[in-house]
């Protein structure tokens, strides 16, 4: 509902009132004294920073660093974190221990702390990490310490302005295979009752008494566990010394701890993208933090050619994402998608039996590859809702991922996506690859002659408008396509009714007589229409994979889905 200059006004001064913030608070002062001098640029700010409270999504709370209800502040960290102690105290009838810790965004440092006092006061044990860690390590330290939940300060691969608070449950408040897992329903709703029901930021009691900083230990246990996932030197198909990789963690904070890790398993030939190896929350380098934006990958690949490296690895800015460049049998290099990644990494997982778990999972959103692969294997294969709070608690997991770069390798210790551990992984399969002068697009040939070649590619639309996206759900509901890239449709699904013994979700998907697929869904993170398209094409007797023929039809493909979504 529209509100007027005068509610707007009084929302502001009345959340400045009780802002422990000082920064924050002079901020909403200034700006409802403008507004109430007749600023409309003021008074539309206001009514960005009052549009009501950040909502728990597909990562907890995320938003634009600022003052107001509607950003990440410390009065919203604050009320956040007194509501889900609270919530917790209640669920579990006893104070809970919870881990916090940040990245090296944009006002993490203050949430964090300000997050621990509240903690303290509420009488929980805060176990607060050393500041600017990756998101891994504190998805491993809930069930390492066995902590009732953590919080990670991060707004992951979100433009530089955003920050984020992301829950993970544990110890007495998650059972099973949901330890260490991200909030799902009911949790994120009670947690946001109580949330919404706690006092205005200032009334809300803050102390240091029952903070516990966690020592060198915790980050050395993180080390050693994903060290171990590369395997013995002895046991690759060459020295990993011999392995020459090129990292970025892209401005985040992932590079010197992935490059310990690396250390570990022998992994020293190592070249870090020197203008993105140190933190900076203002990514200067890069449009967007993310590894699959277009340009954010150019740098690590300029330095690859230069080095005359073996792969390319880059993580996003909390390193729980990876993307993999590798170079072609042409000798050109070029960014590995989700999928194929995600397929090379299960096919590698599928393959060890020393691994506990009989199930391989991905999103729905992701390709079915990883289905033939685990049915080659005579492992179980599972579909989930899109994110890994759906992903991690999957029974019997051996190996998850989403198209998004993002792969659990390791559930048993990080039940999360993890960018570090999955390097780990990648170089052991490059390690191997390479002692048989072969490389990661030739294992990707031996996939497709085996299962067909499976090829996805995304399409995505960012709005400033978020009736855009909404509009545009509503018109493939109203006049779904009958065809898509010359073949009939077959399949008309509506995600928000459930799909495959799935709980509902916003989207929509389609499949065709020729077997191509697309799923459309809005993003959970970022103001995108983001589009999955999928084509599968046989590999004929003389062995050659026609990744040509298939690159033409997702073209074909994504016009036509342009088309329908009609943006």
């Amino acid at each position: 509902m529209e509100r007027s200059n005068e509610d707007l006004v009084q929302a502001a001064r009345e959340w400045a009132r009780h802002d422990p913030d000082e920064t924050t608070a002079t901020r909403l002062r200034a700006l409802a004294d403008a507004a109430e001098g007749g600023d409309a640029t003021a008074t539309a700010d206001l009514d960005s920073r009052f549009a009501g409270p950040l909502q728990f999504g597909t990562a907890g709370l995320r938003g634009a660093v600022g003052a107001g209800e509607s950003r990440m502040n410390v009065a919203v960290v604050t009320r956040a974190t007194a509501g889900l102690v609270a919530w917790l105290t209640e669920t579990l009838g006893d104070a809970p221990r919870i881990v916090l810790g940040c990245d090296a965004r944009h006002g993490s440092s203050e949430f964090v702390r300000a997050a621990a006092e509240v903690v303290s006061a509420a009488g929980g044990t805060a176990l607060t990490l050393p500041e600017q860690l990756p998101t891994p390590v504190t998805a491993f330290a809930v069930r390492h310490l066995d902590a009732d939940a953590g919080v990670m300060v991060t707004a992951s691969h979100n433009p530089p302005a955003d920050n984020g608070y992301k829950v993970y449950l544990g110890g007495r408040a998650a059972q099973g295979e949901g330890r260490g897992v991200q909030i799902v329903p009911p949790a994120d709703a009670g947690i946001a009752a109580a949330i919404a029901a706690a006092p205005p930021a200032d009334e809300v009691p803050r102390d240091r008494e029952r903070i516990e900083p966690v020592g060198p230990e915790l980050l050395e246990a993180y080390l050693d566990r994903a060290a171990s996932l590369a395997g013995s030197a002895a046991e690759a198909g060459t020295t990993p010394a011999d392995v020459r990789i090129v990292l970025t963690p892209m401005h985040g904070v992932g590079g010197a701890t992935a490059v310990e890790a690396l250390r570990r398993a022998g992994y020293t030939d190592v070249h870090v993208v020197a203008r993105q190896a140190e933190p900076d929350p203002d990514f200067p380098t890069v449009s967007f933090p993310n590894p699959e934006e277009p340009g954010a990958f150019d740098l690590a690949l300029d330095l690859a050619r230069e080095v005359e490296a073996d792969v390319v690895i880059a993580l996003d800015p909390d390193a729980d994402r990876c993307s993999v460049g590798s170079r072609g049998a042409d000798g050109a290099w070029r960014q590995l998608t989700g999928d194929e990644i995600g397929a090379l990494l299960g096919e590698q997982a599928a393959g060890d039996d020393s691994r506990e778990g009989d199930t391989l999972a991905c999103s729905i959103v992701s390709g079915r590859l990883l289905g033939r692969i685990a049915d080659a294997h005579g492992l179980r294969w599972a579909q989930t809702l899109t994110g890994f709070k759906w992903i991690a608690r999957t029974p019997g997991l051996r190996f998850g991922y989403e198209e998004a770069i993002g792969y659990c390798t390791d559930p048993a210790a990080v039940r999360d996506k993890d960018g570090i551990g999955a390097a780990l992984r990648v170089a052991r399969l490059v390690a191997d690859l390479k002692g048989s002068g072969r490389g990661l697009t030739d294992a990707l040939d031996d996939l497709a002659r085996t299962h067909g070649l499976h090829a996805t590619a995304p399409l995505s639309f960012r709005v400033a408008d978020l009736t855009l996206i909404t509009d545009a759900m509503a018109r493939l509901r109203a006049t779904p396509p009958t065809e898509l890239a010359g073949s009939p449709v077959v399949e008309t699904a509506d995600l928000a009714t459930g799909y495959a013994g799935l709980g509902p979700t916003e989207g929509m998907l389609f499949r065709t007589a020729d077997d191509d697929r697309v799923v459309v869904r809005p993003s959970g993170t970022e103001p995108k229409l983001k589009c999955y398209l999928e084509v599968v094409r046989p590999v004929g007797e003389d062995g050659e994979v026609p990744h040509g023929p298939a690159r033409a039809r997702l073209v074909r493909l994504s016009e036509d889905v342009r088309a329908a979504v009609g943006l």
